[in-house]
């Protein structure tokens, strides 16, 4: 599968107030959202918006003057939508990198008049591509599983509004 690479340099407006400027997570998230759609939107042939972003974790600080390195690729497609992968990483100046986040993030194409269109069926072929992809397929089940309990509580909530009322 394509990998989408983008590379950033931290400056000093990408960083928080610490006294060791790091960062700042909601930079980096925006980061993210860019190259990720950058991967769906090379996938599909489609403009793209975000549906969801599923998991995020932070596992280490990028500090001022760092070089962030960031790799997206399509993990699963959907009949509309498209799950991607984001690493980010940051690179010394000897080319070693560190996984500093990963993040899984769902995008659906659309087409001119921004319904929901239909992308290309993705095909694992590698060993990582099908174990990406079967989580993938467990992500989808537990957000899926997430909605339908969260309206359930909704449903109960609304219901014990109402006075007993049917």
């Amino acid at each position: 599968m394509d990998t989408t690479v983008s590379v950033q340099i931290v400056m000093p407006q990408h960083c928080n107030g610490y006294s060791e400027p790091r960062l700042f997570g909601g930079q980096l998230m925006a980061w993210i959202d860019v190259i990720g759609a950058v991967a769906a939107r090379r996938y599909s042939g489609r403009v793209v918006t975000t549906a969801c972003v599923d998991h995020l974790t932070f596992l280490h600080p990028a500090f001022l003057n760092d070089t962030v390195v960031q790799e997206a690729r399509v993990t699963w497609t959907g009949r509309t939508s498209m799950e991607v992968r984001v690493d980010s990483l940051v690179e010394n100046l000897k080319g070693k990198r560190e996984l500093i986040n990963r993040a899984y993030l769902v995008y659906v194409a659309l087409d001119d008049e921004g319904n929901p269109v239909q992308v290309p069926a993705f095909r694992p072929v590698t060993e990582e591509e099908q174990e990406e992809y079967r989580g993938a397929e467990e992500r989808k089940l537990r957000r899926k599983n997430q909605k339908m309990n969260r309206v359930a509580r909704e449903r109960e909530a609304d219901g014990d509004g109402q006075g007993g009322t049917s």
